[in-house]
């Protein structure tokens, strides 16, 4: 099994369905944290009793990790929204979008059995905080699309080179909006010290941040 593949592939999955089930970016990422950072780093223990105990495991296929895709986007509704999705609309979602089998609501329940649910503050709701800080300092600022800076998180999670960058939330944040700046934003107006700012209102470190940025912008060039 390639792992790298499967779990890129899953991912793909999730994305795809939040913009097909037309969540909100919130609880997109929120359910790609819980994905990627808690279910799939868990699943893929095979070790662990708890999970090789679970039918929907044994083997361990595309369509389960699928399955546990949505089970990832129906908390995070849970956690963020007022009316967030059923189960009945998820099961229905799921009886069109995973080919190999089709998934009962028990299943879906089973689904989040064997695990703690927790969540923490994710990179999302750091980079929203910062641009809007942004926008409130400095003119340019406005130049600075929350759509740019969403598009570099989903390319972020085409590799595990670049995914693990969601273990440091805050970072992450700030080297994504770095980035957007720098992609967005004409050379002619660069006269805001972003770095400068960005360091001092995050503590991050300077050196750190650069780093992280020409990673991303060459996963970025990379795959456009």
């Amino acid at each position: 099994m390639d792992s790298s593949g499967l779990r890129r592939r899953s991912l793909g999955f999730l994305i795809q369905s939040a913009y097909q089930l037309e969540v909100a970016s919130l609880v997109k990422y929120t359910a790609l944290s819980l994905f990627a950072d808690r279910f799939y780093t868990s699943l893929t223990r095979s070790k662990q009793d708890t999970v090789a105990r679970n039918w929907l495991l044994q083997p361990l296929r595309e369509s389960n990790l699928q399955l546990f895709a949505l089970v990832s986007l129906w908390i995070s509704s849970k956690i963020h929204n007022s009316h967030p999705l059923s189960v009945r609309t998820l099961k229905s979602f799921g009886d069109n979008a995973i080919n190999e089998q089709h998934f009962t609501f028990r299943d879906f329940l089973e689904g989040v059995l064997n695990f703690e649910i927790r969540t923490l503050k994710i990179s999302f709701v750091y980079l929203e905080e910062l641009l809007i800080h942004f926008k409130a300092v400095a003119r340019v600022g406005e130049l600075v699309n929350l759509e740019v800076c969403m598009d570099i998180m989903d390319l972020l999670y085409e590799k595990d080179e670049t995914s693990i960058l969601y273990s440091s939330p805050r970072p992450l944040a700030a080297s994504i909006l770095v980035t957007a700046y720098l992609i967005t934003v004409p050379n002619e107006t660069w006269e805001f010290p972003l770095l400068p700012w960005v360091k001092f209102v995050t503590s991050c470190k300077e050196e750190y941040i650069l780093e992280v940025v020409k990673l991303i912008l060459t996963h970025v060039i990379g795959s456009s």
